[in-house]
Parts: C-alpha cells; structure tokens; sequence
C-alpha cells in the first residue's frame, strides 16, 4: 500500500507519485488532482494509452445514469475518444449495481488485451475516505483487479474536497498515486509538468545536451497563465546557459508581463545569479521550499 505521504493540494504534486504512463496489470493507484487540467492530462494519457494497447476501457460514474454520463463524455470527448464511446471499447458504467469482476471477466473472454478501469468520485455516494462504504468499494476494486489478471484501475478524487487525513485515508486503500508523465525524460533531465500554480518541475541536470529540451518545455508551459513556476529542487547541475535560460524564461512567452517563479533553488545557483547580476531581472521571483 501507499505510504501516506500526501501532501497538501497549495504543495504541488507530490514527487513520489507515480507518471501514469507507467501504470501495469494489477495496479489500483489513485489520482488526487488539484484542477481540471490536471485531470483532463491524467486521464487522456491513461485511455489513451490503453486504447493503443488494445486495451477495453470501463469508466465508472457516481451519482448519474450512465446514459447521461456517457452522453456528457461524448460531447466533451468527442474528438479524442468519440469512436471508442460508440464502438464500444470505452464504456461508461454507474458504480452503483455494477459487478466490476464481472465486466472484467467478460471483457477479457472477448479477447480483450487487458481492461482498464477508472472511477470518479462522488463521496456523497460512494461514503467519505474512513466510512465503511468508501473501503468497501475500494476493496472491490482492488479484489477485481486482482483477480482478473490483466486489469489495471485508476481512481479520481478532487483533492481540494478533502483534508490531509482524508487524502492519507485515500491513499491508505490504493497502491500509490499517479501524476502525470514528463513532457522530457532522457536519463539526465527530467520535465514533469505542474498544475497549480501551473509551471514545471526540473530533475537532474541542465547543460548543453539537455538545453533544447528546457527551452522547448519553457515555451509550452502554462498557456496564457499569468504566473508560472519552475520547480528547481531537484536540480543536482545546472550550467551558465541553462540558468541564463531560466531566467529568462518570461521572455520565451507571449503573455504579457508573465511572471516566472523560481522554486527551491538550489544555493550553488542562487550564487550563480547574483554573481552574474540576474537576481533583479523583470518578471522573476525566488521562493523557497514550501
């Protein structure tokens, strides 16, 4: 089970947290998203990635009739996931009266690669994280993953609904979390994407095999956000170039007056920039750990 390590929705993402491009048969994980947007990349990775794997997707909705629900889907998904709503390979399923191992099994005798499964939650039906009725679905869930083999299930909570115990008690019940995958992983730097505020969070090193892709994922990152911020905690090398590039990272956006939050710095490149006098430059501001 899970470590219970779950940090608060204003701390970010927490970087134990499992990408969800990793996920495999058997896994029970959970995601505990602190905005839509994290959501919506979460879950289209997760059935994306299942519908190239050949992979039967079963979405599991509270509190709706699944004709309503996947009525809603459709609309909102129609350009990404449309044709595997009306063929079948996604279906939406109420939690309420569904025999998961069931729907499992019988994915599975057409055939089926594997099944994935995710569920999104509505605690005023499925009991609040510490009630009976919550472990009792979770257990389900895990028992019908378990039992069927090639399955795999992803739950979605709303972490702004719940406190620190609740989220503890959510993750007491899965295997672990999920986040979404890096935008850019080859072995040196890692660029995983943050929701809120919306930004990126650095691994490893920067230098000059790696400064392309940083400058790539500066230019991407946060839409028409006003504020961005660059998680640099885990940083263990960043050269002259890579920081100059940080630095200037508002310049790289076409929103006006963008304001770029430097987390965590590490303090060998805190020195860095005022040693080079870029600790006043426009639009940049230093944050310590939170």
């Amino acid at each position: 089970m899970g470590s219970g390590q779950v940090r608060d929705a204003d701390a970010g993402d927490d970087i134990e947290a499992r990408a969800v491009g990793d996920m495999w048969f058997g896994d029970h994980l959970c995601l505990a998203y602190v905005n839509d947007e994290e959501r919506r990349a979460v879950l289209a990775t997760f059935l994306d990635d299942g519908l190239r794997a050949g992979h039967d997707l079963v979405y599991l909705v509270d509190g709706d009739p699944a004709e309503a629900a996947a009525a809603r889907l459709r609309d909102r998904l129609r350009d990404r996931f449309g044709a595997a709503l009306s063929d079948g390979r996604l279906t939406v399923l109420p939690t309420a009266g569904t025999d998961l191992g069931a729907v499992l099994d019988e994915a599975l005798a057409r055939g089926r690669t594997g099944v994935r499964v995710t569920a999104q939650a509505c605690p005023s039906l499925r009991g609040w994280p510490g009630t009976e009725r919550f472990a009792a679905f979770e257990d389900a869930v895990h028992r019908a993953v378990g039992r069927a083999g090639r399955a795999m299930a992803l739950c979605q909570f709303d972490r702004r609904w719940f406190d620190g115990g609740h989220l503890r008690e959510i993750e007491a019940r899965h295997g672990g979390r999920v986040r979404a995958d890096a935008v850019h992983d080859d072995g040196v730097l890692t660029i995983v994407p943050l929701f809120a505020p919306p930004g990126l969070r650095l691994s490893g090193a920067i230098d000059e095999s790696t400064l392309p892709a940083l400058v790539g994922a500066l230019r991407d990152v946060g839409g028409g956000a006003a504020h961005v911020c660059l998680d640099l905690s885990r940083l263990e090398f960043c050269d002259l170039d890579g920081l100059r590039t940080l630095i200037r990272a508002n310049e790289m956006s076409s929103v006006l007056d963008r304001q770029v939050i430097l987390r965590s710095m590490p303090g060998c490149m805190e020195l860095m920039m005022r040693a080079a006098g870029w600790d006043t430059a426009p639009g940049i501001v230093l944050e310590s750990a939170p």
